[in-house]
């Protein structure tokens, strides 16, 4: 296991303590992006971010499921599509509908993703599915604004994306990986990624096809789990870039009837609604080292707040600045 850096709290902030399993961040200088890969991490720079306090973990079926018991809280999944205020759901699927990935099989065309009705939180991958032994594992199938409620609820915020880079490199600055150069290094398998021919070929090694239960990798140096792989996790942040350049390839993200890329603003049965934005970060287990490999703390990818998906998640932060 890797040594945990993790500084200790200020004195001045110890009487407050934020919710559970949270990990004080010190904050300090740091190379965000990266020259050495996609043209959208691009250009390295140094940033600077104060102090915080952050998940240890992404938050739980386990955890929105409370949330919901307190609030009666309706997932944009689970809405009417009256409720949406469009006719048809994205993809063309009549009703409520989230994006789910289904391998497609060798030689089959596709990429595997698509609209699927009665896909919501509680049924990740589709009405016939559940939670059934999945407490543990991250929440998905959640929009911006669900995820908004939960933040108003809990008075966590999302981190940005420098103070999400920031904790995912758990002290190495510049490096690679969240925990060094190697892959996996002597062979330790370091995070739950795509092992084999995306999309075809899975080997699952570990016993989780899909999601993991959080925790079940190393942490990082700051003592913080699944910041890599697992689940993309949304940041407060608005999508842009510096460099004026994007690639072509999305990391496991759906495409669109119109050849675009990041779901349902670029469906041409709902450009009416120009749905903006937010950049995710940290990869998935869709992220595959033989076709995209961005499961790096550098990685990053645009995603419209009005979709869910089977492979994003999130964590909460909690900044000095919101305890007083």
């Amino acid at each position: 296991m890797l040594d945990t850096l993790a500084p200790t709290v200020p004195t001045k902030l110890r009487r407050y303590q934020p919710r559970p399993g949270m990990v004080w961040i010190k904050g300090g200088q740091f190379r965000m992006g990266s020259d050495r890969n996609e043209p959208e991490e691009a250009p390295a720079r140094t940033v600077s971010v104060d102090g915080f306090w952050i998940d240890a973990m992404p938050v739980t079926n386990r955890q929105f499921s409370r949330f919901v018991m307190a609030t009666d809280w309706v997932t944009t999944a689970e809405r009417s599509a009256d409720a949406l205020e469009r006719p048809m759901g994205p993809g063309g699927v009549a009703g409520p509908a989230s994006l789910v990935f289904q391998a497609p099989a060798p030689g089959e065309t596709g990429d595997g993703w698509s609209f699927v009705a009665g896909a919501d939180w509680r049924h990740p991958l589709g009405p016939d599915s559940s939670l059934e032994g999945l407490d543990d594992h991250p929440v998905v199938q959640l929009s911006w604004d669900d995820i908004s409620a939960y933040l108003a609820w809990s008075r966590t915020d999302l981190p940005t994306e420098a103070e999400w880079e920031f904790a995912a490199r758990g002290g190495m600055d510049g490096a690679t990986y969240a925990w060094g150069e190697e892959l996996d290094p002597d062979g330790r398998r370091m995070a739950n990624i795509w092992r084999g021919e995306y999309p075809y070929e899975h080997r699952v090694e570990s016993g989780w096809e899909r999601t993991s239960p959080v925790g079940s990798y190393p942490p990082n140096g700051y003592g913080l789990s699944d910041m890599i792989g697992n689940v993309w996790e949304w940041t407060r942040d608005w999508w842009s870039t510096r460099s004026g350049a994007v690639s072509d390839v999305r990391c496991c993200s759906f495409k669109s009837r119109s050849g675009g890329w990041e779901g349902l603003s670029d469906d041409p049965a709902l450009a009416h609604l120009k749905v903006p934005r937010r950049t995710v970060k940290g990869g998935s287990y869709l992220c595959s080292p033989s076709y995209c490999s961005r499961f790096r703390p550098a990685a990053r990818q645009p995603m419209a707040v009005d979709t869910s998906a089977c492979h994003l998640g999130f964590r909460c932060v909690v900044r000095p600045t919101m305890t007083r």
